[in-house]
């Protein structure tokens, strides 16, 4: 957990007051065995369901925080949004994984920490407007939109980084039939 995508703050540098702040409305919640957990799985192509709940967790945080809305309930939705603990590629479910997965994910929030409305609002609904229900809180509005932010800009870096290596590749290969 270094950082979340794009930014240039390192969270774990215990000097920078951003990530002490943004630390201290999540590190309760980071060291729960199933929030480490997420790490086994992926989201997003090759990004880790922990590292894009960081990603989605940090971004809420920073915008709350501008913005003045309770940025500590927005940070923390954002880290538990996505706590369901199943591939959803080899599970299958009665209900569509977009409308499955936030229940599960609320469920298992409950069972590690104690939810404010703000919390139980932006895990259940962050896949608005796809699933029923409006957001009820501001702070819902921008873990959701952060969540989409954060999905766009983990698979537009995984892509980028597969067409540079492949550039790489047929640049090499180019180089390696010129000199044969």
């Amino acid at each position: 957990m270094t950082k979340a995508i794009g930014s240039k703050v390192k969270l774990d540098e215990c000097e920078n007051k951003i990530a002490e702040e943004y630390l201290c409305c999540v590190n309760e919640l980071l060291e729960s065995k199933n929030v480490k957990e997420l790490d086994n799985y992926s989201q997003h192509l090759n990004t880790s369901r922990l590292q894009h709940s960081i990603n989605v967790s940090y971004y809420s945080y920073l915008i709350c925080k501008r913005l003045k809305f309770d940025y500590k309930s927005a940070a923390r939705a954002g880290l538990l949004h996505d706590l369901y603990l199943y591939n959803r590629h080899i599970e299958k479910f009665e209900q569509s994984h977009t409308i499955y997965h936030p229940k599960e994910a609320l469920k298992n929030a409950r069972e590690i920490a104690k939810l404010n409305e703000i919390e139980e609002d932006a895990i259940l609904k962050h896949m608005w407007p796809l699933c029923k229900g409006m957001p009820k809180y501001k702070e819902t509005v921008v873990v959701t939109l952060a969540d989409k932010y954060c999905a766009t800009a983990e698979i537009i870096k995984q892509i980028k980084s597969k067409l540079t290596k492949n550039n790489f590749k047929l640049k090499h290969r180019l180089k390696t039939k010129e000199n044969v």
